[in-house]
């Protein structure tokens, strides 16, 4: 059996947000496997989503561009160091012109897109070298979504950190920034119950299972409960079945109907996510330094 570190139980913490102690039998009763011990903790604890998110603290910009027809366009997303480099006017102007090189250029990857030239005649990668000189700071490219369609796309971003990029058919311009919106503030996983991965589906079955299990109930019982589970959990994260922000009253199903539009995809970038910004200790750094 692994040894259960007091780093191991940290991490499960910051996982699920439960309890010192909870934390260590879990990875105690799984032999120190981080994710059945998490998942153990969800059964038993009734959580319903890892925390994990919460961890992200990355530093960047998404930058957009749209095509004046409104039919290409693209979201990147450009990481660097500091909230203070983030906010720098070169930076946002890098970002946009590389969302914009993306779209003209049909552009579907980084490494394409750091060997393509801007209209300076600097490629993506020569510019970012220099930005990096300028600035101070590691700066990365680190994704990128281009989309074309014969509908409608529409990009909302929330400051720097959050980017969407709707593609729709129907309705106005107006309608498709509202969904923008909806999406930046709800994070829907996908557009509607069918395209919710299966492995997800499944995996949050086996948990609501094991989490009804335990009421003792009777099978037939425990089935209604797990399918009444999985169809709130699908209403939560998918774009159709989510309460309209601007007015909860209604679906977005609902809100689409009502305006004969339908949404083909999305793509929702969040700055850092899935990073982790190491935690620097100055404190312990001093104190070392001080003894050499």
């Amino acid at each position: 059996m692994a040894e259960i570190t007091a780093g191991m139980v940290k991490e499960l913490r910051e996982l699920t947000g439960l309890g010192m102690m909870e934390c260590k039998k879990a990875l105690a009763e799984t032999a120190g496997d981080m994710k059945a011990a998490e998942e153990l903790l969800r059964i038993k604890s009734g959580a319903k989503a890892s925390k994990a998110a919460s961890r992200v603290a990355a530093e960047g910009i998404v930058g957009s561009f749209i095509s004046a027809d409104g039919h290409t366009g693209a979201l990147v997303e450009i990481n660097c160091e500091t909230d203070f480099v983030s906010k720098n006017e070169d930076f946002a102007s890098f970002a946009k012109a590389v969302a914009q090189l993306a779209t003209e250029q049909n552009i579907q990857d980084i490494e394409a897109l750091s060997s393509a030239r801007l209209p300076s005649g600097q490629t993506v990668e020569e510019a970012r070298q220099a930005l990096i000189m300028k600035l101070g700071e590691n700066i990365s490219l680190r994704r990128l979504v281009r989309a074309e369609t014969s509908g409608r796309l529409t990009t909302y971003l929330h400051g720097t950190r959050i980017g969407v990029m709707v593609d729709s058919s129907g309705g106005d311009e107006q309608l498709g920034k509202d969904i923008a919106m909806h999406i930046a503030a709800s994070k829907p996983v996908c557009v509607s119950r069918d395209q919710v991965p299966a492995g997800l589906l499944e995996n949050e079955r086996k948990i609501f299972s094991a989490q009804a299990a335990e009421s003792g109930k009777p099978a037939d019982i425990i089935a209604k409960m797990v399918d009444g589970r999985i169809a709130k959990y699908l209403a939560e994260i998918t774009l159709m079945g989510q309460p309209f922000v601007k007015d909860p009253d209604l679906t977005v199903e609902k809100l689409l109907a009502s305006k004969k539009a339908s949404v083909n995809a999305f793509t929702l970038f969040v700055v850092g996510e899935g990073i982790e910004k190491k935690v620097v200790d100055y404190a312990a750094e001093v104190a070392a330094a001080a003894k050499v």
